[in-house]
């Protein structure tokens, strides 16, 4: 055996080395980028849920004069520089989305209101409202006359509140089917979706996320297989152009492609497609069946439920109608109640005082009778036939008006999205700068 010599290491081995190590740092750092800015992208699709940020005057005069889809970024029409999550941040357009591209299509007023089953609805009132109409008849009339009541004798008055409690039944049943027969006039689902997401841009937020939690988790995810693809094609071109703004060029080209592939991804093709002997469509798509599911229960227990209907019908911008229903509706049944002492009674009160009587019950008696259906245990109890129903409608939507569930949400502001991810991009690859050169 020969002689050992020691094997001396050259600089251009280990420059070699080095330069690997730079090349191979090229698709994992795009890869990071991929998914930070996907991640970063989601996030602030949804969050803060209120603005986050300072208001400036001059921001808001500025503002003024920029295009129309530039004074779209959250809060700036009103000076704000800062951010809040799209979602939220549009509120009143998401409601409106909700019902004009899903509900609206899954059920009528008159459907949903049949799904709360009036007669269970009629039975609940009757159940919650015995006493409190009996307190209700003593107040008013005490008000009203209150020597004249204290006159009536004991007996004679326990016999009005017996007959009114008998009407009750009777006077439930009719509310509850004349609220039905007319729900097309008192009820505007669509005014009653936007108020309650605005009142809570939470409720917006959880319809997109349990609705979508596949596809935004897929976004964020393909950011980091999308990246190093796009990492490993950007290698040629590094060692192509000597220049450091390739890099960051680059950057801003992985973070942009990545959003938008991601997005179209979700959508497209939007019919199954065959190629080769695989089978491809849209990964939301793809999952009618199972979103069918998820969004009925959302709705049917955050925003079409018994207690915001009935909510709605009370202090809504129809309630008027809804009240004056429900009035004329409690009239006759006063009169009803008092049977045989009605005549007796009247002349006693006088003409008069006894119609300002009947008024004031019937008045009152609105939300005696309607308070009952905004108990939300009860209300829970009723939803799962507005689920079932909202289910197999969307099971059976075409493709293109399922897609809008989703896509509208997010198509018009999509592009502060994906301008995001290459801005993003574009710092991520300033800082690769100090590892590679």
């Amino acid at each position: 055996m020969g002689p050992y010599h020691p094997r001396v290491v050259g600089a251009a081995e280990i420059l070699g080395v080095q330069l690997d190590l730079e090349l191979l740092s090229i698709p994992v750092v795009a890869a990071l980028i991929g998914y930070g800015t996907n991640w970063v992208a989601v996030r602030m699709l949804f969050f803060p849920l209120r603005f986050w940020g300072v208001r400036l005057d001059a921001v808001r005069w500025l503002a003024q004069f920029l295009p129309r889809r530039v004074q779209a970024v959250p809060g700036l029409i009103e000076g704000g520089i800062g951010w809040q999550g799209i979602i939220p941040a549009r509120a009143a357009k998401m409601g409106s989305i909700a019902v004009d591209k899903g509900i609206a299509k899954l059920g009528s007023p008159r459907e949903f209101y049949d799904c709360l089953d009036p007669q269970a609805m009629a039975d609940h009132i009757i159940a919650e409202a015995r006493g409190e109409i009996r307190e209700l008849v003593e107040r008013i009339v005490e008000r009203e006359h209150p020597g004249l009541w204290r006159d009536v004798p004991p007996g004679l008055r326990e016999r009005v509140f017996e007959r009114v409690e008998a009407e009750l039944p009777a006077i439930a049943a009719e509310i509850t089917r004349d609220v039905g027969e007319h729900i097309d006039q008192l009820l505007d689902v669509k005014l009653m979706v936007i108020r309650r997401i605005e009142e809570n841009p939470a409720l917006a937020n959880r319809i997109f996320l349990e609705v979508g939690s596949k596809e935004l988790r897929f976004i964020v995810n393909s950011g980091l297989y999308f990246g190093f693809i796009l990492g490993i094609l950007t290698i040629p071109l590094y060692l192509a152009i000597d220049s450091w703004l390739v890099l960051p060029l680059a950057g801003v080209l992985v973070g942009y492609l990545t959003n938008w592939i991601a997005l179209r991804l979700i959508f497209r093709p939007m019919y199954p497609r065959r190629v080769g002997p695989f089978t491809i469509q849209g990964l939301f798509m793809r999952r009618q069946p199972e979103v069918a599911d998820v969004y009925a229960k959302v709705i049917a227990d955050d925003v079409v439920t018994m207690a915001n209907v009935s909510d709605e019908l009370l202090t809504g911008p129809r309630s008027d109608r809804t009240r004056a229903l429900v009035r004329d509706r409690l009239r006759p049944a006063v009169d009803r109640a008092l049977g045989a002492a009605r005549l007796p009674v009247r002349v006693a009160f006088g003409t008069r005082e006894y119609e300002s009587v009947r008024e004031s019950l019937a008045t009152e008696a609105i939300n005696v009778t309607m308070a009952p259906l905004r108990d939300r245990s009860f209300g829970r109890r009723q939803s799962a036939a507005i689920r079932a129903l909202l289910a197999r409608r969307m099971r059976e939507l075409s493709e293109p008006d399922f897609a809008e569930l989703l896509r509208a949400a997010v198509e018009e502001d999509e592009w502060m999205l994906i301008l995001l991810g290459g801005v993003l991009g574009f710092v991520a690859g300033c800082l690769q700068i100090a590892f590679v050169l």
